[in-house]
């Protein structure tokens, strides 16, 4: 009799807790724009041995940009939409205010990253800075952090690497 009691405590403690994993199936929360910088600044410190003076001057830096990232991305999906919705109504005149919108925001985007690796770079001492230039091609900024590339540059969705895509 106690066996069986036991056992069905035990069966009833183990769906309990089944349940329970099963009702939190809310995606994680995306990094905030602090929470993207501190992770950027902890890999550069690690990599370019930033002092704590460097490393405060650029997690400022950093949010700063991932802020301004993060505004962008909200509105480069509205205009998205804007496009999608352009597409499949066949109007011409909303895909060039799309079109229009995505090229302002892509504009933006770049601004704020570049300006923010300037103004990163400019914190680095020389050894530093000939270190930096080692992680990254040259052209291309922290947007994905030192060494990634750009978003729309490659991989899923963007052109291929050295071609425009259609050259064979």
């Amino acid at each position: 009799m106690k066996r069986t009691i036991f056992q069905a405590a035990l069966v009833a403690l183990l769906s309990a807790s089944f349940l329970y994993a099963q009702s939190t199936n809310t995606p994680p929360a995306p990094p905030t724009p602090a929470q993207i910088a501190a992770a950027m600044v902890a890999r550069l410190t690690t990599l370019l041995d930033l002092t704590s003076a460097q490393q405060a001057s650029a997690i400022t830096i950093f949010t700063a940009s991932a802020t301004t990232d993060a505004a962008i991305a909200t509105q480069m999906q509205t205009a998205h939409t804007a496009l999608h919705t352009a597409v499949t109504s066949n109007s011409t005149i909303g895909i060039t205010a799309a079109a229009t919108t995505i090229g302002g925001l892509t504009t933006q985007q770049v601004e704020a990253d570049a300006g923010a690796d300037a103004a990163f770079y400019a914190l680095l001492t020389a050894d530093q800075q000939a270190k930096y230039a080692t992680l990254q091609p040259p052209g291309q900024g922290t947007s994905g952090g030192p060494g990634c590339p750009p978003p729309g540059s490659g991989g899923p969705g963007g052109p291929p690497p050295g071609g425009s895509g259609g050259e064979q």
